[in-house]
């Protein structure tokens, strides 16, 4: 039988390198992304849906619904950054971050269980959030907080299923574009953070699990 996953947040780097390996090891990928007429994915089903909207990501599974009969591994590849002191940050940005990276998770979730086999295989890409503390990444500290809280709760509640959390260490992405860090000379690629998602589904690992740079 033909396994289905579907990966939210799939044109950001660790998104799209995740795609790309589960199209090479034969996965049929349903892909959503904020501009599905720029994405470069190699899979059919590209879906467009901004995950801080419930109406979007309502419509995005009912479409993926007519697409696959159910989906085996779900994961959650969302993030977004914008940094700056509390006393600069604007609710507008601060509420924009936790929608990105926390509500969206939680309007995902809730909307994708129709979706979702018995047994699927639940992941969230998160940060080890207790090295984000830094001045100026508030919303962005708090936001991977709260996954992990949200996440932990969630395995909690689906026995049947499994749910994991994975936290890479610093990851070659876009993301250090936004942030005034300097990206590590050892960060993991793209690449990593994916194999090592397939193998916490192939081993069935659960709960919350790091990958940092060697």
């Amino acid at each position: 039988m033909m396994t289905t996953a579907m990966v939210w947040g799939a044109t950001g780097g660790m998104g799209q390198a995740i795609v790309q390996q589960l199209v090479k090891e034969g996965w049929t990928v349903v892909a959503t992304t904020r501009n599905a007429t720029a994405a470069s994915l190699p899979t059919p089903h590209v879906i467009e849906a901004d995950v801080t909207s419930p109406y979007e990501v309502k419509v995005a599974v009912q479409r993926v619904g007519h697409l696959v009969d159910s989906v085996e591994l779900w994961i959650y590849c969302v993030g977004e950054i914008m940094t700056a002191p509390v006393d600069e940050m604007s609710p507008a940005r601060w509420q924009r971050v936790l929608d990105a990276n926390l509500t969206g998770a939680f309007t995902t979730t809730h909307y994708s269980f129709p979706l979702l086999a018995s047994d699927a295989h639940l992941i969230y890409i998160g940060a080890v959030s207790e090295r984000l503390c830094l001045p100026g990444m508030s919303a962005y500290a708090a936001a991977k907080s709260g996954l992990e809280a949200f996440v932990e709760t969630l395995r909690k509640e689906q026995r049947r299923r499994r749910v994991t959390l994975l936290r890479p260490g610093a990851v070659d992405t876009p993301f250090w574009q936004n942030v005034a860090m300097r990206l590590p000379k050892n960060a993991l690629t793209p690449q990593r953070v994916a194999a090592r998602l397939m193998t916490i589904y192939q081993a069935q690992e659960q709960g919350v699990i790091d990958l940092l740079p060697e």
